[in-house]
C-alpha cells in the first residue's frame, strides 16, 4: 500500500481509502461482515476510511465506530455533513444551526471523541459559505473535528470558498471529494486543476463507476432496477438512458483493454485515477469481504503512459458520459425557473 500526505494536513493517507456507503440497509446488512471487512482492510495497510451520517441513516457510522474501537488512533477517519437526516426541514443542509447538532450525532454513533475529516457533502446554495467555514472553523478549535474538506463542489465553489476563507480570517477546505473514474472524468477539466492550485488534497469517489467497471455489466439484461444502487439511482443505471447505454458500450473497450494489458478491468479502473497527479487517494467501497480481497490485489499497480494513451481513446480526457454521474447539478440547471424571467409556479402546458 502506498501513502500519500492529504492536502496540507501533513496526514498520511493511503492510497486506497475504504468507503463505507455498503456497511448497513444500503448495502450489506450483516454488521459482523461489515466489521470483518473493515478488519481486514486495515490489517492490508489502509489507514483511511470515509462514510457519512445518511449512509443507512447513522448505521454505517455505527457500524464504522464499533470496527475501529480498538484502533482509533491509528485510523483517519472522514465523515460527512449536509444530507437530510429526518423529516424536519432544518435537518439537512450546510446551515451552522445543523451542523453543530449533527457533528454530535455522528460523534456519537462512531464512538469518538473527534473525526480527523469533516465533510460538507454537497453544495447548498440556501447557506452563505461564510457561515459554513465559521461554524466548521469552530468545531476545528473546539477539537471535534482536526480538519474539513468539501464533497462534490465545482470549481468555482471551491475557489469561492477558498476566498471567502482568506477573506474572512476563517480556517479553509483542505480537500474536495469529487466524482472519478474511467467513465467520469469531467473533473480533469477544473476541478483537480484547481484543486491542485490551492494544494488541496482530493478523495475521488466511486472509481469503479458505482459497479459499472467491476465487470458487473456486460449487456443490458444485466442491470437489475428494482434493488441495489440502480434501484436508488436509476438515472446512472437506466439503459434506456442515452448515457448509459453508452456506458455499456464504453465498459466493453475497456475490459478488452483490460485483458490485453493482462490486467482485470476492476484493478485497471482504480489504478487511473491515481495515474493522476492530483489525486490523493481512492475510495473504494466494497460490499462484502471478496470483494474488497479482489480490490487491494490491484493496489500495486501502475499504468504505462501508453495504456492511459489507450485509455484516452476510448473516453475523453474531461469527459462524463452520463451527466447524472457528476454527483451534483447546480439550481441554475436543476429550476427551470431561475432561467426564465417571467417563469410561474403553476403547471406549464405541453406542447408535446
Amino acid at each position: 500500500m502506498r501513502y500519500k500526505t492529504l492536502g496540507s494536513t501533513g496526514m498520511k493517507v493511503s492510497e486506497y481509502c475504504l468507503g463505507a456507503m455498503m456497511f448497513g440497509q444500503w448495502g450489506n446488512p450483516d454488521e459482523a461482515d461489515c466489521i470483518k471487512t473493515i478488519e481486514y482492510a486495515l490489517d492490508h495497510g489502509v489507514n483511511f476510511i470515509d462514510t457519512a451520517d445518511v449512509y443507512s441513516k447513522g448505521e454505517s457510522e455505527q457500524i464504522v465506530g464499533k470496527a475501529i474501537a480498538n484502533r482509533r488512533d491509528k485510523v483517519i477517519l472522514a465523515t460527512k455533513v449536509h444530507g437530510s437526516m429526518g423529516d424536519d426541514l432544518n435537518e439537512g443542509g450546510n446551515s451552522r444551526r445543523w451542523i453543530t447538532k449533527e457533528i454530535e450525532s455522528s460523534l456519537k454513533r462512531l464512538g469518538t471523541d473527534y473525526v480527523d475529516l469533516y465533510q460538507i457533502h454537497r453544495p447548498d446554495p440556501t447557506t452563505d459559505i461564510s457561515e459554513t467555514l465559521s461554524v466548521l472553523t469552530d468545531l476545528m478549535h473546539q477539537g471535534k473535528i482536526r480538519s474539513f474538506g468539501s464533497s462534490t463542489f465545482d470549481p468555482e465553489l471551491i475557489v469561492e470558498a477558498q476566498w471567502a476563507a482568506e477573506k474572512r480570517h476563517l480556517e479553509r477546505f483542505i480537500c474536495e471529494q469529487p466524482p472519478y473514474s474511467l467513465l467520469t472524468r469531467g473533473i480533469e477539466r477544473s476541478v483537480l486543476p484547481t484543486c491542485q492550485k490551492y494544494n488541496m488534497g482530493a478523495i475521488v469517489w466511486s472509481p469503479l463507476a458505482g459497479g459499472w467497471l467491476s465487470g458487473k455489466y456486460t449487456k443490458t439484461e444485466d442491470v437489475d432496477l428494482s434493488q441495489g444502487r440502480a434501484a436508488r439511482m436509476p438515472s446512472r443505471f437506466d439503459p434506456a438512458i442515452p448515457g448509459n447505454k453508452l456506458k455499456l458500450e464504453k465498459v466493453t473497450s475497456l475490459a478488452a483493454l483490460a485483458g490485453q494489458a493482462g490486467v482485470s478491468l476492476t484493478h485497471m479502473a482504480v489504478s487511473f485515477t491515481l495515474s493522476h497527479p492530483g489525486v490523493t487517494s481512492a475510495i473504494v467501497g466494497p460490499r462484502t469481504l471478496p470483494q474488497l480481497e479482489d480490490i487491494l490485489q490491484g493496489a500495486d499497480l501502475e499504468l504505462d503512459d501508453g495504456l492511459l494513451d489507450a485509455i484516452d481513446k476510448i473516453v475523453q480526457p474531461g469527459e462524463n458520459l452520463n451527466e447524472a454521474d457528476g454527483g451534483w447539478k447546480p439550481p441554475s440547471l436543476a429550476d427551470s425557473r431561475l432561467r426564465r424571467r417571467n417563469s410561474k409556479l403553476s403547471p406549464a402546458k405541453s406542447y408535446f
